[in-house]
């Protein structure tokens, strides 16, 4: 129920235990579950410490709609993550 934006530090993205996705500062996640109420698909886990801003469903529908810039950038990493799980289901 919560959206997670990286500051500082490293997480792995796992799914079925097998590691998807490493993530820093700029990286994003918790989105799409935010966004279509569905239940998370991956497991994030901090490889060091980290410091992350955390928004709610309110803060986050806020910032989409409130600041264009936010939205371009959440819709670009969403297509960039969409764009990657495709070319592997091709492999």
């Amino acid at each position: 129920s919560e959206f997670f934006v990286v500051v500082s530090g490293r997480a792995k993205v796992t799914r079925r235990g097998r590691k998807v996705a490493t993530l820093g500062p700029g990286s994003f996640f918790g989105d799409l579950a935010l966004l279509d109420k569905a239940p998370r698909n991956a497991t994030v886990v901090a490889e060091t410490p980290m410091e992350v801003v955390v928004l709610g469903h309110r803060e986050l529908i806020g910032l989409i709609e409130d600041v264009p810039g936010f939205s371009r950038k959440l819709l670009a990493g969403m297509a960039r993550r969409l764009r990657e799980a495709d070319a592997k289901s091709v492999q």
